[in-house]
């Protein structure tokens, strides 16, 4: 194997399972009933804390390592290139 397609593919997994990790990390937005009691219970504050903030950006470079790394994977390799 090429060690062009290697680091290619290391890159596309790792930043794939990142992306799954910190979109799981995420607090969920829900609108339902067990939401607005667990709210008045726990007296949350409203808007978006520096963590919150921080997860969202490293959300969106992994989701865009991920995009360019697959595009960039589709245009050097297209489909059926890659040989054993």
């Amino acid at each position: 194997m090429n060690p062009l397609l290697i680091i290619m593919l290391i890159l596309l997994v790792v930043s794939g399972l990142g992306l799954i990790i910190f979109i799981l990390l995420h607090s969920g937005k829900g609108t339902g009933i067990s939401d607005m009691i667990a709210s008045s219970v726990y007296s949350t504050q409203t808007g978006t804390s520096i963590v919150e903030k921080n997860l969202d950006r490293i959300t969106i470079i992994f989701a865009a390592v991920f995009l360019l790394s697959l595009i960039a994977l589709m245009l050097v390799y297209p489909q059926g290139t890659i040989v054993k």
